[in-house]
């Protein structure tokens, strides 16, 4: 049965964790189901976080371009609440890097429609912050991943 998975992201630095939670919501959206992906605004991403590096329009196009992804759409706040409220998806994704009551928040408004919260471990090999201060360290550090391929940072 075919679903509305949405799920979102800043999206300032693209690593392996993003493609694989795009490639699992896309997996469980099924058969000609849907995976609309939230682009965090600068100002939205701001609430929580440093104003990204990528401007907001090329991090929209660089969604756009992932092959999971079938729409990518602004997300103006850093709770995905204005948009689930919108769409409606059956399925909100979530990381357990967000605030479990963030997350509860989010089960209690997407179960009003039926829908309901899939929480996927965060991916610890890689993350954008971590990216990004190894490049303002000039760090050339080796990445070990889960299936035992590496690559330099």
């Amino acid at each position: 049965m075919s679903k509305i998975v949405y799920s979102y992201y800043v999206l300032d630095v693209v690593h392996k964790g993003h493609l694989l939670m795009m490639k699992n919501s896309k997996a469980l959206a099924g058969e000609g189901g849907q995976l609309v992906v939230g682009v965090l605004t600068d100002e939205a991403c701001m609430e929580k976080k440093p104003k990204p590096i990528i401007s907001f329009e090329e991090r929209l196009q660089i969604a756009e371009a992932i092959r999971y992804v079938d729409v990518a759409i602004p997300q103006n706040e850093y709770s995905p609440y204005e948009n689930i409220i919108n769409i409606k998806p059956d399925i909100l994704m979530e990381s357990e890097s967000h605030k479990e009551k963030d997350i509860d928040n989010m089960r209690k408004v997407v179960s009003t429609w039926g829908g309901k919260v899939i929480v996927l471990p965060y991916y610890p090999y890689q993350s954008s912050t971590d990216i990004k201060n190894k490049i303002k360290e000039g760090k050339d550090e080796k990445v070990v991943y889960d299936d035992g391929s590496s690559h330099s940072t």
